[in-house]
Parts: structure tokens; C-alpha cells; sequence
């Protein structure tokens, strides 16, 4: 799961409880997700790369996740 919250100052930040070390934040929604799923992506290819023991799937091109936006 992704966690988005828009931030004080501008923009928006999202981290993940699921993937640790996930912190992402962008201008937009969609720029926040864009590179959340990089960011993500390059995690768990690390993760795999340094042989560990993984539960989670490998990320695909497109995937649902639900969104929460604090106000």
C-alpha cells in the first residue's frame, strides 16, 4: 500500500509501510506516483540482487494500489 499526503509547503509525499526506504515526493499526484513506482522498483531489484528473503511480488508496469490524500 502507498501512503500520499499532501504536504504544508507544496507538493505531495508518499511512503509505504510495504517497501522500507520508499519515500517519494513530487509536484503532482501523478509525478509522486511516477517516481514512488521507480523508486519502489529500484528497492526491491536491490533486494533481490543482495539475496534476501522477499514476500513481496515484483512490480509490473501497471498495478492498483489504494490511495489516501490527508487534507
Amino acid at each position: 500500500m502507498l501512503h500520499v499526503e499532501r504536504l504544508p509547503e507544496g507538493g505531495y509525499l508518499a511512503t509505504s509501510e510495504a517497501i522500507q526506504g520508499l519515500v517519494a515526493q513530487g509536484r503532482t499526484v501523478a509525478e509522486t506516483l511516477e517516481i514512488a513506482r521507480d523508486i519502489a522498483r529500484r528497492l526491491l531489484e536491490a533486494q533481490q540482487g543482495r539475496n534476501l528473503d522477499n514476500s513481496l511480488t515484483a512490480i509490473s508496469e501497471s498495478f492498483d494500489y489504494p490511495l489516501i490524500v490527508s487534507a
